[in-house]
């Protein structure tokens, strides 16, 4: 399959908008919402924009956290990370986990697997569509991206999430930490480096596999 071409823009609507409730929907989750899910959130903006251009307003990507910080702002280290990889920190703040967000979402990456757990606690049917992060990006490794629909992001990315629901049980990670990220709160920036290479080497092969379109060599 050939997959989305970049800046592919089936489904937008006119004004180059794709409204929010015809979107895929995309939730991360930490505990404090300022550092591990902001990362993730911004860095999936700014590679879906990269690959898809005006095309990605079809995903909407968000985040929380299970003790968010509400309304805070983006911790200065994560911010400082992002900016290194071009992704702009502005205009963030924090928010607290809400029933409303899991029944939005198509898709929730969590940090760890306790933040797994209290996702899927909540109900709303959500054990199907929740993931760590790291062990969603295995899962997605392992699927043959051309068995996926052809027919636009959103129909694509659906079919993604229930291709690794389905391999969930039969793929398993090395280890429990393997499909973790560590909070780095209070830590150096060196330390907030190194989570956010691990969050953007986590991220890129999944938005590759939501849009079809491969990074860019930059």
């Amino acid at each position: 399959m050939a997959g989305l071409r970049q800046g592919d823009s089936r489904g937008i609507r006119a004004g180059g908008r794709v409204p929010e409730a015809d979107r895929f929907r995309v939730l991360y989750v930490c505990t404090g919402s300022v550092c591990r899910s902001p990362i993730a959130e911004r860095l999936t903006r700014l590679e879906l924009e990269r690959r898809l251009g005006e095309g990605a307003s079809q995903v909407a990507v968000h985040s929380a956290g299970t003790w968010g910080h509400v309304d805070a702002p983006m911790e200065a280290h994560a911010a400082t990370v992002l900016s290194e990889y071009g992704a702009d920190p502005e205009g963030f703040r924090g928010r607290e986990l809400l029933d409303e967000h899991v029944i939005e979402a198509d898709l929730v990456l969590t940090a760890t697997r306790d933040h797994r757990a209290q996702v899927i606690s909540m109900g709303h049917a959500a054990g199907l569509r929740t993931f760590t992060l790291k062990e969603f990006t295995r899962l997605v490794r392992a699927i043959d991206t051309a068995t996926l629909p052809d027919g636009g992001v959103i129909e694509r990315a659906r079919a993604l999430v229930r291709a690794a629901a389905a391999l969930r049980g039969w793929l398993q990670a090395p280890s429990a930490e393997a499909d973790e990220v560590s909070d780095p709160y209070g830590a150096p920036v060196t330390v907030f480096r190194h989570i956010g290479e691990e969050i953007h080497t986590a991220v890129d092969p999944v938005v590759t596999a939501l849009t079809g379109v491969p990074a860019r060599q930059r």
